[in-house]
């Protein structure tokens, strides 16, 4: 996918599988998937796909999000994100930077492997808000100290929207988690959004009250969600969320009221 000058790559690490009805809801319906069936599997699951995305801007390259990591319960399978960027000719040690949208287990995988930084050579970085809730927090789960603390002075927190690098800007949108951060991507008059876990499902876009159960701040998280696609709906503007199938980008269409995501 290109975006003006820069190149952006889904970068895929592997695949988790969970029952759409648990994690997706529709306040006061009980069915809520009725009308959506398909986006599901034939069971009624979803598959998430894991991973991140390499944005190729200038001398530049930056990984967003790192995946699950090598990981395998049945339910959540990673481990292909180092094979994946080799088939695109990036090695660790070419990437130069490493921003999170938040920090939820599944996109910080790579981020370090028996205490050492995956990308040597790289700066990483998150929102300081996220990192107080995840890593240093009273409540920080253990997994997420022990990934994320030998990052030691390779690590940056930020407070504030800035620019990555030339055309990729950090944009604060807490909900999903305290820190939950979209990257935005501008060149040559065009513009892509990676939302991270603003939205789990593509369903989301046209249904605007429904709810995922990893929302921190579900209201905070539905106001983000439904003023981002409100601003892209009928323009050039392309999102894709983390877990979209196949990570694809997408378009947001309104029509009478209603706001459909269609795919590219």
């Amino acid at each position: 996918m290109k975006i003006g000058d820069i190149e952006v790559l889904p970068i895929r690490d592997g695949v988790g599988v969970e029952v759409a009805a648990e994690i997706l809801s529709r306040p006061g319906v009980d069915d809520p998937w009725a009308c959506h069936h398909e986006h599901t599997e034939a069971d009624g699951s979803l598959r998430l796909p894991f991973g991140g995305f390499c944005v190729r801007t200038g001398d530049r390259t930056v990984l967003v999000d790192a995946g699950m990591g090598p990981y395998d319960d049945g339910k959540y399978t990673g481990g292909d994100m180092l094979s994946s960027l080799a088939a695109e000719g990036i090695a660790p040690a070419d990437v130069t930077d490493v921003v999170f949208t938040h920090l939820h287990a599944d996109h910080i995988g790579w981020a370090t492997r028996d205490g050492v930084a995956v990308f040597p050579e790289a700066t990483y970085r998150v929102h300081q808000a996220d990192w107080e809730h995840f890593v240093t927090g009273e409540k920080a789960p253990p997994g997420t100290v022990e990934k994320l603390t030998p990052l030691g002075n390779r690590l940056e927190l930020f407070d504030a929207d800035f620019t990555v690098a030339p055309g990729l800007d950090a944009r604060h949108v807490p909900g999903h988690t305290p820190g939950s951060t979209v990257y935005v991507i501008s060149s040559g008059g065009r513009r892509a959004l990676l939302l991270g876990d603003v939205v789990h499902s593509v369903v989301q876009f046209s249904e605007r009250d429904w709810e995922v159960v990893w929302d921190v701040d579900p209201a905070a998280a539905s106001a983000v969600r439904n003023r981002i696609a409100d601003e892209a709906a009928d323009t050039d503007d392309l999102l894709v969320g983390a877990h979209f199938p196949d990570m694809r980008f997408g378009r947001i269409i309104a029509a009478d009221g209603n706001r459909r995501f269609v795919a590219v």
